[in-house]
C-alpha cells in the first residue's frame, strides 16, 4: 500500500517537514522510511502528526524529494503494534506534588481520583523535546483533560517532576523551567546528556505507578530500564 503525506514543508536547505492524517500514519512512516534507507536518508523525527526528514543534499535535491514523497510511500502489511517501541514503567510519588490543588479545582476531583485516572492509561510518546529527553504522553483520561497552564512558570522543577497540562502529561528528567502542573515525581533518572543516555523514544509507550516517599527514596538515582 501507499502512503501520502498531507502536506510537505521545507525546514531549511537539508531537511523538510511532513504532515501525516493521523500520529499512527506519522509514525508508521517514520519506520518503514528508516527501515528501507533510501542512500539520501539522514535521520527522520516523528512528532505527533509530522515528520521532520533530514536528507544529504549531495545525493537529492529537496524539490526532487518533495516530488518523491507526493508520490507515497510504499509500505508493508502492518498492524498498530509495528510501530510500538519499548513499554516503560514509571514509578511516581504523588506524594511529592505541587499543583494537586489546582488540578482538583479544575476537573472536580479528589486527589486519590485524580492519582486512579492518572495511572488507569497506557500513554505513547508522540515527541521528544523543549529539553533533552523530555517526552510527551498523549493522551489523559477525558476526566483530566484541559487543565491551564500555570499563569507563571516557575523557574525551576526537579528533575523527575511529573507534569499535565491540556490533553497531554510528561515528565521533566532534567532540573528546568516548567509551567505544567506537577502532581507528582518519579525517582527515576530518565535522561544522562554526558553519557547518552535516552531510555525513551518516540513511539515508546509510558505507563505510571504509584509509590510512596519511602519507595521514592529507594529508588532514588536508580536509572530507567
Amino acid at each position: 500500500m501507499l502512503l501520502f503525506p498531507i502536506k510537505i514543508s521545507p525546514l531549511g536547505d537539508q531537511a523538510i517537514l511532513t504532515y501525516w492524517s493521523t500520529e499512527v500514519a506519522a509514525q508508521t512512516f517514520a519506520v518503514q522510511l528508516r527501515a528501507q534507507n533510501p542512500g539520501w536518508l539522514q535521520d527522520a523525527v516523528p512528532a505527533y502528526s509530522s515528520v521532520g526528514i533530514f536528507f544529504d543534499r549531495s545525493k537529492i535535491r529537496i524539490q526532487e524529494l518533495i516530488v518523491t514523497l507526493r508520490g507515497g510511500l510504499e509500505i508493508s502489511d502492518f498492524q498498530a503494534e509495528s510501530v510500538t517501541g519499548k513499554t516503560h514503567l514509571i514509578p511516581c510519588c504523588y506524594e511529592m506534588q505541587k499543583d494537586m490543588s489546582r488540578v482538583c479545582d479544575f476537573t472536580r476531583l479528589n486527589p486519590e481520583q485524580v492519582i486512579e485516572q492518572h495511572t488507569s492509561v497506557t500513554y505513547t510518546v508522540y515527541a521528544i523535546g523543549f529539553s533533552p529527553g523530555f517526552p510527551y504522553l498523549g493522551y489523559l483520561p477525558e476526566a483530566l483533560q484541559n487543565v491551564p497552564r500555570l499563569d507563571t512558570p516557575r523557574l525551576r522543577l526537579e528533575a523527575g517532576s511529573v507534569g499535565m497540562t491540556g490533553k497531554q502529561t510528561g515528565v521533566y528528567p532534567l532540573v528546568r523551567p516548567g509551567g505544567w502542573n506537577i502532581v507528582a515525581r518519579t525517582p527515576l533518572v530518565l535522561v544522562d546528556v554526558e553519557d547518552r543516555y535516552f531510555p525513551i523514544d518516540v513511539g515508546d509507550a509510558v505507563k505510571f505507578a504509584r509509590i510512596d516517599e519511602k519507595r521514592f527514596r529507594e529508588l532514588e538515582g536508580e536509572r530507567l530500564n
